[in-house]
């Protein structure tokens, strides 16, 4: 009912920056909280940082101070600015959405997942 469709990634040198955007569509009457997760190589997907509808933002401790998440609610877009970044940073980003289908609440309320996009950061 919901797809996520990421933008922006690639290959960028250590202190440098880098800006990843995800684009939710479909049929669905609400985005709620959206997000960014990573998968490092050889570890487990982990939360990067999230933003509610009203614009509240939560981030891990490993990149507080570097990343800026934001959304665009009338265009249900989630968009990760990335600087200072770190060759530790290298890794699969995904793109997290909250959907409320009808406005109604669980259990009409589901997790939907983009389909990862590469972030290199050489050293």
């Amino acid at each position: 009912q919901v797809q996520l469709v990421e933008s922006g990634g690639g290959l960028v040198q250590a202190g440098g920056s880098l800006g990843l955007s995800c684009a939710a569509s479909g049929s669905i009457f609400k985005i709620n909280a959206m997000g960014w997760y990573r998968q490092r190589p050889g570890k487990q997907r982990e939360l990067v940082t999230t933003i509610t509808s009203g614009g509240s933002t939560y981030y891990a401790d490993s990149v507080k101070g570097r990343f800026t998440i934001s959304r665009d609610n009338a265009k249900n877009t989630v968009y990760l600015q990335m600087d200072s970044l770190k060759p530790e940073d290298t890794a699969v980003y995904y793109c997290n959405a909250e959907g409320d289908l009808y406005g109604l609440g669980p259990p009409y309320v589901g997790d939907y997942w983009g389909q990862g996009i590469q972030v290199t950061v050489s050293s």
